[in-house]
């Protein structure tokens, strides 16, 4: 069983990766040569500030009393520069963001992962090509593009990690922090002779990131206050800070300034995913090298922003975020970022058309040089007879281009010039795009290889172990050498083909996985055939009827993941079950039980989004209702036993005690972060306090079904108490009674099957070491059981508010814990909130498996079988074309239910540990009467 299960975890956690190696490979190329234009640049420096998480809407709307939000912004829209809008790409995270701005190119979505403060692979940015640059702002992000740079030319300024408290009283001292030192750095640089002949340099970059914003933003969301206030601190010192650089370099018309953000932010305050809110960002620019302000009758954009901001008569001009970079080497006339991917937008350069030209065929180069690298790599290492080139741009056609935009600058047609740039920077992205995906269809064959391949050896482990073949020829045949020879021949071709193609050690895993997996469900072919012939002896129009339902069912799961009403239709369906059977005759209270519930869980998947209205009363509405059910468990355990010993009387009274302190500790922290006095370190202590007992309280409790799966509640929720805003504090506490209904539920329609075990549930006991004697065989009601549990499992994603997108988690919930940004912490923290409901769950599945006496390994497999089917659903809905917010929901959703399949094995040995594992206290036996 041990085994079985490191197999089965190894294989999910190499479909799990496969997503990544697939759609979201690193494309990032070396060796390529830099390109600047021949031109004298218009600025000799440039000014960028980045306010990190703010939302184009924010900035350019006017507040409640009819005024511009941001004025110093608004009046350069007006009257020095241009403006618009900056799209970003998923993941909308601070450090994929700031590259795309500064490097020019997109990292693949696994990126946040590989690390916050450095880089997971090299790149060149427009701070490493810079003579100089100067940075000040978050550490977390100055660091990504100082390590690693050779030379002495970039400078960091950044306070410390602990000043990023969600909890503080004022978090615009992050903003204020920089403006103040970079005024004292040109105060200093007036006083400094080395220095002040550094920054009067050519091709120098200020860099000022600004966190501000996104602190507020996470803290009390954008809709907030001080989110909005936020913005006007910002505004007033990027007023200050650019009167101050005119007056220092003398009004020279050299510095140009842009303003942007990295990514925007959702209504509950949070980000990653593909929303407009997160991924609609704003971009101004002026100075040096910009276009003036151009007054426009008309628009191309259909969008109701224009009117909404009043800002239908300036012309708009969009951009895409990696754009920037190409931008801001034009204008101080650095070389482009090598990896940059950028367009760059000639209709913000306020310059000669030859300038504009040169710039764009200067951008075009770089671009075709990525796509000449990228092909020679891939040609390289793919055999010659099987390589397939990109036919829209052969080398003729490039130099063709090239020779064509060149005449056409020589011969002052410079629109057409640059048309032919476009082009080739299209073929070339095109192209890029081609090489980069070049495996995709030979590796996701090799992916659905496996996964069917699993998938058919879990059936047939349950087949083969419950005897469902009964009544066919039982011939064992002597085991060919035909068989494993074959795969053995076919894994060591398969090897030497990838070998001489110097195919990344990824691509041997998910090549040579399917064939271990193939050859265990071949070599059981006879059971395969018995399985077949026992099929046929069923009426096809039934076998039809199975296959629909069970079709059915998936498809319910997997429209969850779109639309989380299905849920609450299910549940409805769930209700309606007992009168389809016989258990509305045989236990009315039992029955009325499950459909009173049943419907009380159908709600919940109908409320909002857990984080969008926070209702801290609901929290503590949920604790009484926890402490009022204590109180009823404990008079009756009481009154049912002979004899109640000390310790367990003791045992419940403290976790009702920790149900109180939760409630304690959520609404004063609640009060002090209202009150902006951040997070009380006595709160602080009895919260981890707390979660850290929850893992151990239950194990001290007796092992009887019902007291253990009690006392896992309890301690379950005072941890889920601390980490709830809202509503979703009552869900653990109607998902566990329709899961104690469930127990008895299954119990009951055990006996329609003539299964002559019978026991009370309240007198079962949770066995370390089951009697295997008393399993019994596999049944169609089991895979009915199995649904159930994939069904609750999904329900207790959803039903807490979630949806299927990485932003839908609310920071607001580990504020309990810390305040103080730490991305792994909290992470984790949000991650066990998810997993509280699931673990509810799974011990409620140990009893359900322990009351219909199913050995473990057959229920869970048909669990895996039926996620797996839900995940192989979520691989072909895999998008990276399209709108953001659709690519990002479906990296979402195939991330959930692979994480989910992943877990649930965990799950599973957790659950048995918490029901099953006793601790003894002082090492004293205990005798548990019933």
């Amino acid at each position: 069983m041990l085994l079985f299960f490191i197999l089965g975890l190894l294989v999910h956690f190499v479909f799990f990766g496969s997503i990544f190696d697939i759609y979201f490979t690193s494309p990032l190329v070396h060796g390529m040569t830099p390109q600047f234009t021949p031109l004298p640049p218009p600025a000799k420096r440039l000014v960028l500030f980045v306010a990190d998480g703010l939302r184009a809407d924010t900035l350019y709307e006017f507040d409640e009393n009819g005024n511009p939000r941001a004025p110093f912004i608004r009046n350069i829209i007006m009257r020095e520069g241009s403006w618009g809008i900056s799209h970003t790409r998923v993941p909308t995270e601070s450090r994929p963001g700031h590259v795309a701005l500064i490097a020019g190119f997109y990292e693949d979505v696994s990126a946040v992962a590989k690390g916050w403060k450095e880089n997971p692979v090299g790149f060149d940015s427009l701070v490493n090509e810079s003579k100089y640059t100067w940075s000040w702002g978050s550490p977390d992000i100055l660091t990504m593009f100082a390590k690693g740079v050779g030379g002495d030319h970039i400078y960091t300024y950044s306070y410390d990690a602990e000043s990023e408290d969600f909890g503080a009283h004022d978090v615009t001292k992050l903003d204020t922090w920089v403006f103040d030192n970079v005024k004292e750095f040109f105060h200093a640089a007036r006083n400094n002779q080395s220095l002040f002949s550094k920054v009067n340099e050519e091709k120098i970059v200020f860099f000022l990131h600004l966190l501000g914003i996104d602190t507020n933003g996470h803290a009390h969301r954008p809709t907030s206050r001080e989110y909005k206030d936020n913005v006007k601190v910002v505004d007033d010192g990027i007023k200050e800070i650019v009167s101050m650089l005119e007056h220092f370099y003398g009004n020279d018309g050299k510095t140009a300034f842009i303003f942007t953000s990295d990514h925007g932010m959702t209504d509950w305050g949070f980000h990653g995913a593909g929303h407009p809110s997160e991924t609609l960002t704003p971009f101004v620019s002026w100075g040096a090298g910009i276009k003036y302000p151009q007054k426009v009758s008309a628009q191309k954009f259909d969008d109701a922003f224009l009117k909404e901001w009043k800002l239908e008569n300036w012309k708009r001009q969009d951009i895409h975020q990696a754009d920037v970079a190409p931008l801001m080497a034009s204008l101080i006339g650095v070389p482009f970022p090598l990896n940059s991917v950028g367009i760059l937008p000639i209709d913000y350069l306020n310059n000669t058309d030859l300038f504009k030209a040169e710039s764009m065929f200067t951008n075009a180069m770089q671009i075709l040089e990525q796509f000449k690298v990228k092909m020679t790599q891939k040609k390289e290492a793919t055999l010659p007879f099987f390589f397939t080139p990109f036919k829209l741009l052969s080398e003729s056609k490039q130099l063709n281009i090239l020779r064509k935009a060149r005449s056409y600058i020589k011969q002052r047609k410079y629109d057409e010039a640059v048309s032919l740039c476009k082009e080739l920077i299209h073929l070339a992205l095109k192209g890029l795009s081609y090489y980069h995906t070049y495996d995709r269809f030979f590796l996701g064959i090799n992916v659905v290889l496996g996964f069917v391949g699993w998938t058919s050896y879990a059936s047939l482990l349950i087949i083969k172990s419950h005897s469902i073949t009964r009544g066919v020829s039982k011939e064992v045949k002597k085991p060919s050498h035909l068989l494993p020879c074959s795969f053995i021949a076919i894994s060591v071709l398969v090897a030497f083909f990838l070998l001489i193609q110097d195919c990344p050690w990824t691509y041997y895993v998910y090549c040579l996985l399917p064939m271990p997996i193939w050859y265990a469900v071949l070599r059981e072919f006879q059971v395969i055939q018995d399985f077949v012939l026992s099929l046929l002896t069923f009426p096809p129009s039934q076998l039809v009827g199975y296959l629909f339902v069970f079709t059915l069912g998936i498809e319910v799961l997997v429209l969850s993941f779109f639309y989380r009403y299905v849920l609450t239709a299910g549940l409805i369906a769930f209700a309606c079950w007992p009168f389809i059977t016989q258990l509305w005759t045989r236990a009315k209270s039992i029955s009325l039980s499950w459909i009173f519930f049943s419907l009380l869980l159908a709600v919940f998947p109908l409320m909002p989004v857990v984080g969008r209205k926070p209702d801290i009363f609901l929290v503590m509405g949920a604790g009484l209702l926890v402490l009022l059910l204590s109180l009823c468990v404990v008079t009756s355990l009481i009154r049912r036993k002979d004899r109640f010993i000390n310790e367990e009387l003791l045992l419940h009274l403290f976790q009702m005690l920790s149900i109180v302190l939760s409630m304690c500790v959520v609404y004063t922290t609640h009060d002090s972060l209202l009150k902006k006095q951040g997070l009380p370190h006595f709160n602080q202590i009895i919260s981890w306090i707390t979660l850290a007992s929850s893992f151990v309280l239950p194990l001290l409790s007796p092992t009887s079904l019902f007291e253990r799966l009690f006392s896992i509640l309890l301690s379950s929720m005072s941890a889920y108490l601390l980490l709830s805003t809202g509503y979703e504090a009552l869900f653990p506490l109607v998902l566990s009674c329709l899961m104690f209904v469930w127990i008895q539920v299954e119990q009951e329609t055990l006996q329609q099957l003539s299964v002559s075990y019978k026991q009370k549930v309240t007198s079962l006991q949770f066995t370390y070491n089951p009697d295997i004697t008393q399993f019994r065989q596999i049944y169609l009601d089991d895979v009915r059981r199995a649904f159930f549990l994939v069904f609750f499992l999904v329900t207790a994603f959803f039903g807490t508010g979630n949806i299927a997108s990485v932003n839908s988690f609310d920071l607001a919930s580990v504020y309990c814990f810390l305040t103080v940004f730490s991305p792994f912490m909290m992470g984790a923290l949000m991650m066990w909130k998810i997993l509280i409901p699931f673990v509810l769950v799974m011990c409620a599945f140990e009893a359900v498996q322990l009351t219909t006496q199913l050995p473990s390994k057959s229920l869970f497999l048909m669990v895996l079988i039926i996620s797996d089917i839900m995940a192989l659903h979520f691989f072909f809905l895999v998008k990276d074309y399209g709108s953001w917010l659709d690519i990002g929901t479906s990296i979402s959703q195939y991330v959930i239910v692979m994480s989910m399949t992943i877990v649930l094995v965990f799950l599973n040995g957790l659950a048995h540990l918490l029901t099953t594992k006793k601790l003894e206290l002082c090492g004293k036996p205990k005798s548990h009467l019933i």
